[in-house]
């Protein structure tokens, strides 16, 4: 990924190996979808709700704000993918489409730019392949601009919900935070997901478990196997070794 990165420089960029954007100073946003202001929150939790995954990032690709479908493509938590680059998650199969890109946000277009990618679900996992649909937004006046990446993948249907007595591993996460007594927002904060988007992932595991309150859900969660009987902190159980 950083040697196709190095690649596009072609010798004229600043050696910025691991940006997506090379040649590009970072500047603040502050009219970006992450800057503060009252319906920030109306965009996070409309962003964890919604089941395509999708990132904001920096110009250079920095994330800044991962929602829960794109974070389940890694089986990692949202709050995971924030400072990671897109070019450690994707690799791009035509490397002159982040050339276009670069080229269009020095000269200030603003457009859709389709990207052809592939990547691997964790260590030993299956391989990918799909389409990332780079956005420029924000003020036309700031530059350069952030980037909203939604992210479509090719041939693929979606995840099955897991088993009535199961967990994924955000949810598993959800759950020893809340054994060991966090709050809510205290949850949302070390998983990066909105009070909002917690509340979604309990309610849906309450259902799915058909219980009720977050003492059962607890308590459930014990019995099934889900969180640690010998562990403090709360913690997930570790999934049996493959024989």
């Amino acid at each position: 990924m950083r040697e196709a990165a190095g690649a596009m420089d072609n010798g004229t960029g600043d050696g910025g190996g691991d940006a997506c954007i090379h040649g590009i100073d970072r500047q603040p946003d502050h009219a970006g979808p992450y800057a503060a202001g009252p319906w920030r929150n109306y965009f996070l939790i409309l962003l964890d709700r919604i089941p395509t995954p999708i990132a904001v990032c920096h110009a250079d690709g920095e994330v800044v704000i991962a929602n829960p479908a794109m974070a389940a493509q890694w089986g990692t938590a949202p709050g995971q993918l924030r400072g990671r680059n897109l070019l450690d998650l994707f690799q791009p199969r035509d490397k002159a489409q982040l050339v276009r890109i670069e080229e269009a946000l020095r000269m200030g277009r603003r457009s859709r730019y389709p990207v052809a990618v592939q990547w691997r679900v964790g260590s030993d996992g299956p391989e990918l392949e799909g389409e990332l649909t780079v956005d420029p937004v924000g003020d036309s006046s700031v530059r350069p601009p952030a980037l909203l990446a939604l992210l479509r993948v090719r041939d693929s249907d979606p995840p099955p919900a897991p088993p009535r007595g199961a967990a994924s591993p955000v949810e598993a996460r959800i759950l020893a935070l809340a054994a060991g007594g966090a709050t809510t927002a205290a949850i949302g904060t070390a998983l990066g997901l909105t009070v909002d988007g917690v509340n979604y992932h309990l309610t849906r595991l309450a259902r799915r478990w058909r219980v009720q309150g977050r003492t059962a859900l607890v308590a459930k969660a014990y019995v099934l196997g889900v969180l640690a009987a010998d562990s403090w902190p709360p913690a997930p159980a570790r999934p049996d070794p493959a024989p």
